[in-house]
């Protein structure tokens, strides 16, 4: 029975030591995975700040293969980056990577882990301290606190105020300090006690050794000779800081000068010497491109159409004389009074007021009593819009510039600025402008003028029926008005085949187009890929001819060119400025995605120096239409009212595009503050008569020709020897006849083929008649019903081979 007792007690102790070895592997590799996995986290967050604008649009494509994204960790680095950092905790989600890091090292080394519950407890408070702290400071960068900072401040904020909030983040500061770190005011004192004793006693110590230095310095006696040279002798003392083990005489001699031997020479006679001026050579100030410009004067552009006349101001409609505004004193005073009434109701006074009437808005600019915060001012901004019965309440605090802060109110009775007296103003005829673009009309009622060639592309995004179609009717009509047909081409994508229409009345005097397009306003979504790629081709011709010519921009090259010192032999030309118009831009996006997106970004990024100039509007400004890559690109934006506070900031990236009040009203910006105007109304009978009468004149043969663009995918267009064809030539034809859809895709998982393989099968399946041609994002149409007549098509092949 012993024995039996001590055998058991044997096994059960062996089956305790290999439990507990398997537990400690456990831990191991659980806590070399919790390791790993923060150092990824730490990764994808720090490249997450380089990247997010491109990958932002490619998050909800997660399952898609053929979407790449450019976090370093790929889809998964942008995934949980854009899950922490956007939507979570911002900057302070690194807190929980280091804290998964600390845990998984204390798994691996076996250290005791009771205080694992504590460290988390206080990194998340910290996490989420440090994400309000940043919500609350940098409203402007969402990304520094994350939602979570930038929700809990709002929520916060309209409870207990921003006083309030940063009242609660010193208390949650403190008890950070106290509990955690356990600091108090008496650790403190004591501190900076010792602090101030430690330094006390090293000024007192540098002090003695100072005095101790001086007393062992040694003596020197200089004694000079009187003839000789001077011989100095001294001693080290042994006691010297010195190790020296004997003392030691050093001699210095110091030599007299010598005294250089100079040969007195006799004094030179007078001589005259004769100069003798060699012959000036003349210089040649005028070289061959001067020359030329004297005998034949510059190159004019114009030549070719020199007859033109440009659009008169006659073909504009006046509108009962819509630059002068009517000023109503009783609703300023009405609303005057309404504003102070508003304001004194929560204690806030005002010094001084003072109305600036505009076409559709007025502008109150208060200046409130001393002691006044602005942001009290600002949250009021629906109450003064209840009190005032208005739509459109907007509050600038403060006015840039200015030392007071602005009350948008729309007027009860808005004034129609006709495009007529925006051309006709003085502002626009004398711009010196090279695409000068004449929007509307400020508050102040000036006329709002601004150069397309340095926006230098815009993108404009309104609702339907808010006044997106009439503004770029303004900006087209401005450039017509100023702009000879030889400086200016449009080239005009209008997926609705109505907006632009009216434009095809003057296709060969300032229209582009594609060599074998009809039409010269694009409405097809495969032209438009084409037109895209032309351009994309245009520009890279252009950036060619700008090396050659030693210049870095369009207006350098046509002056040198004008200047005739560019030989058109050579290939040189003088060129227009091109300017892309899309109207519509989300029905692109939806139906061709990224075969449109790509050649846009890449105009955007770089046609700018070769005249190339992008304008997109769009009636949905959501993320996945309007992209990371396309908001970098375009810094100067154009809203019209928009549905909600979303698609303001999209469009914006800040709130007031849902405060507008539509027909017309508009807020623009390039990159810095926003100016509030109203837009010019041009109706489609007055374009259709400025068309007409630049129509009616003499026009170049045809319109602008831009490059030729083949597709890549667009098919061979000639017939494939049938020994040349794959070996599942056939087995291919068969399951795209069965499916009746004609894709490589489908191929590629039916066939198990790689991309290039199964490209090659459907050219081939093209020159066979099978498929139809490359339609861009569509599937090709399958020209083949069914498998007898697949059949029947490959035995007349055969017997005809």
């Amino acid at each position: 029975m012993a024995r039996k007792k001590k055998t058991q007690k044997i096994s059960s102790s062996k089956n305790k030591q290999s439990t507990t070895k398997n537990f400690k592997k456990q831990k191991i590799i659980f806590g070399s995975l919790l390791m790993l996995l923060s150092i990824a986290l730490i990764i994808a967050f720090v490249s997450f700040f380089y990247t997010w604008k491109v990958d932002q649009s490619q998050l909800e494509d997660f399952a898609n293969k053929t979407v790449e994204t450019k976090n370093w960790l790929s889809k998964f680095g942008a995934s949980v980056s854009d899950f922490f950092i956007h939507k979570g905790f911002g900057i302070a989600s690194f807190i929980f990577a280091g804290l998964l890091f600390i845990t998984g090292l204390l798994y691996v080394i076996d250290v005791e882990k009771k205080k694992l519950i504590n460290r988390w407890f206080w990194g998340t408070l910290i996490a989420v301290w440090l994400s309000v702290l940043l919500g609350f400071y940098a409203t402007k960068k969402p990304f520094l606190g994350g939602t979570i900072g930038y929700e809990l401040n709002d929520f916060l904020q309209v409870y207990i105020g921003k006083i309030g909030v940063a009242l609660l983040l010193v208390f949650v500061l403190i008890i950070y300090l106290v509990g955690r770190l356990g600091f108090t005011p008496d650790k403190l004192v004591s501190y900076f006690r010792s602090k101030s004793e430690e330094i006390n006693n090293e000024l007192n110590n540098t002090k003695q050794q100072k005095a101790v230095a001086k007393e062992k310095t040694p003596s020197f006696d200089l004694t000079p000779g009187n003839d000789g040279p001077m011989v100095t002798d001294y001693k080290v003392d042994k006691t010297s800081d010195v190790d020296i083990e004997n003392s030691f005489e050093i001699k210095i001699a110091k030599e007299e000068p010598v005294k250089p031997f100079i040969k007195k020479e006799e004094p030179l006679q007078d001589l005259k010497i004769e100069v003798e001026k060699g012959n000036t050579e003349k210089e040649v100030k005028d070289n061959l491109s001067d020359k030329l410009v004297k005998d034949f004067g510059e190159f004019d552009p114009k030549l070719e159409l020199s007859n033109y006349k440009f659009p008169t101001l006659d073909l504009l409609n006046d509108y009962g004389g819509s630059g002068s505004i009517t000023i109503n004193q009783e609703e300023l005073e009405e609303n005057k009074n309404r504003i102070v009434e508003t304001l004194k109701n929560y204690k806030i006074g005002i010094a001084q007021i003072k109305a600036t009437i505009g076409p559709t808005v007025t502008l109150y600019e208060i200046v409130p009593e001393a002691g006044i915060r602005i942001s009290k001012i600002k949250n009021l901004e629906d109450d003064i819009a209840l009190s005032l019965s208005a739509l459109g309440i907007r509050i600038i605090a403060p006015i840039p510039g200015k030392g007071t802060i602005g009350i948008e109110v729309p007027n009860k009775k808005s004034t129609i600025v006709s495009m007529r007296s925006v051309i006709a103003s003085s502002k626009f005829q004398n711009a010196e402008m090279e695409l000068p673009v004449a929007f509307g009309k400020t508050i102040s009622n000036e006329t709002f003028v601004v150069d397309l060639a340095k926006m230098p592309h815009l993108l404009m995004a309104g609702a339907t029926g808010q006044g997106k179609s009439v503004g770029l009717n303004a900006i087209l009509t401005s450039l017509v008005y100023k702009k000879h047909p030889a400086e200016v081409k449009f080239v005009l994508v209008d997926p609705k085949k109505v907006e632009l229409t009216l434009f095809n009345k003057i296709e060969r005097h300032f229209l582009a187009k594609l060599p074998d397009s009809e039409e010269a306003i694009i409405t097809d979504n495969t032209k438009v890929i084409y037109t895209l790629n032309s351009l994309c081709i245009e520009m890279d011709n252009r950036y060619e001819m700008l090396k050659n010519a030693l210049v870095r921009n369009i207006k350098e090259y046509n002056t040198k060119f004008k200047a005739r010192k560019l030989n058109p032999n050579e290939g040189h030309k003088f060129l227009p400025y091109i300017v892309l118009v899309v109207d519509e831009f989300a029905d692109l996006i939806m139906t061709a995605g990224k075969e449109v997106e790509t050649p846009i970004a890449r105009l955007a990024q770089l046609a700018r120096a070769v005249g190339i100039h992008l304008i997109i509007a769009t009636q949905r400004p959501s993320v996945n239409v309007i992209t990371g890559i396309i908001k970098a690109n375009f810094p100067a934006r154009v809203a019209f009212r928009v549905t909600s506070k979303i698609d303001s900031r999209t469009i914006l990236d800040s709130p007031g595009a849902d405060q507008l009040i539509g027909r017309g009203d508009m807020l623009y910006t390039q990159g810095n503050d926003l100016t509030r105007l109203q837009c010019a109304f041009v109706d489609t009978p007055e374009v259709s008569k400025i068309t007409e009468f630049i129509g009616s004149q003499r026009a170049y043969p045809d319109a602008h020709l831009l490059p030729e663009y083949v597709g890549e995918e667009s098919g061979t267009g000639i017939d494939i020897d049938v020994s040349e064809r794959d070996a599942l030539f056939n087995e291919a034809a068969e399951v795209i006849v069965a499916a009746q859809q004609g894709s490589a895709s489908l191929l590629q998982r039916k066939l198990k083929l790689g991309y290039n393989r199964a490209g090659r099968l459907i050219d081939q399946l093209e020159a066979a008649g099978i498929v139809g041609p490359f339609e861009g994002s569509k599937a090709r149409q399958v020209l083949i019903t069914d498998m007898i007549q697949l059949q029947q098509l490959l035995e007349n092949e055969k017997n005809n081979n």
